[in-house]
Order: C-alpha cells, then sequence, then structure tokens
C-alpha cells in the first residue's frame, strides 16, 4: 500500500475565513476546510491508498515560502491556497517552481468574476491545474485530482 503525502497550504487572511465578508468567502471556518481535507483523505485512504494531509495556514509569505522548500523531500503534492499573494508573488512562484512539485492552486471564490487585479495570477504559472469558485469544495476536489494523477502514474 502506498502512501500520499499532501500539504495543503493556505496564505492570509484565510484564518478568518467564515468571519472575514461571509457574503463573499462563504460561512465555513479554516477548522472547517482542514476537517473537510482530512475527511477527504480518509475516504480516499479507504480506496487503497493511505493519503496523509499537512495542514498549515500563515499571514506571512515568508513563512509560506520557507514551509515550500522544508516539505519538499518528504510531500507528494501541493494544494496551495495563497490568497492574495497569488497575484503578486513572485518569490512563491519561485519556491513553486524551485521544488518542482506537482501542486494544484485552489480559491474559494472564482476569482475572474471579481475585481480585474484578481484575474492574473504569477503561482498558477507553477500549478499543474486551478480550482477557483466552488468554494470550500475546491480543496476536496484540488485532493482527489492530485490522487487521481497519482494513481494513473502507478498504473
Amino acid at each position: 500500500m502506498t502512501c500520499l503525502k499532501i500539504a495543503v497550504l493556505n496564505g492570509p487572511n484565510l484564518n478568518l475565513l467564515g468571519v472575514r465578508q461571509p457574503e463573499i468567502y462563504g460561512r465555513e471556518k479554516l477548522d472547517d476546510v482542514e476537517l473537510l481535507c482530512l475527511r477527504t483523505a480518509e475516504e480516499l485512504s479507504d480506496e487503497g491508498h493511505i493519503v496523509e494531509i499537512d495542514f498549515r495556514q500563515t499571514n506571512y509569505e515568508g513563512e509560506l515560502v520557507s514551509w515550500i522548500h522544508e516539505i519538499r523531500a518528504e510531500t507528494n503534492g501541493i494544494i496551495l491556497n495563497p490568497a492574495a499573494l497569488g497575484h503578486s508573488s513572485v518569490a512563491l512562484l519561485d519556491a513553486l517552481l524551485a521544488v518542482d512539485l506537482p501542486t494544484v492552486e485552489v480559491h474559494i471564490t472564482n476569482i475572474h468574476q471579481r475585481e480585474a487585479f484578481r484575474h492574473q495570477l504569477y503561482t498558477a504559472q507553477a500549478a499543474i491545474g486551478v480550482i477557483c469558485g466552488f468554494g470550500v469544495r475546491g480543496y476536496q476536489m484540488a485532493i482527489r485530482a492530485l490522487y487521481d494523477m497519482f494513481q494513473d502514474e502507478d498504473e
């Protein structure tokens, strides 16, 4: 039985999920998102492979970059919600490119229906895919996408 290790990394202000602009971001809190990720991993583990989730959040760009460096040897893939850093952080893009791990970028809202500055994502240039607009279910979709990708590689 193989083990798939996925880091779920969350950027600035996501600690206020459920409180900050719930009409835009929804009422689920970050703890709810973590529980959703853990439950999804558990469901997939029941299908035959162990899926482990390393769930983190920070408000600091440098800490997010350091985490990406730190996990490179022990993680199979990254799910990243860079929040506003996705629109501005070349340093985060460079970190993702340097570690060369399959990355799925997640945004809770549909960024293409929002302000024009949110349409550009630097970090997405290092991602194998971007999921946006499905609320916190986007995290679940991202975990399943990475799982399926690794299943395909095993065949």
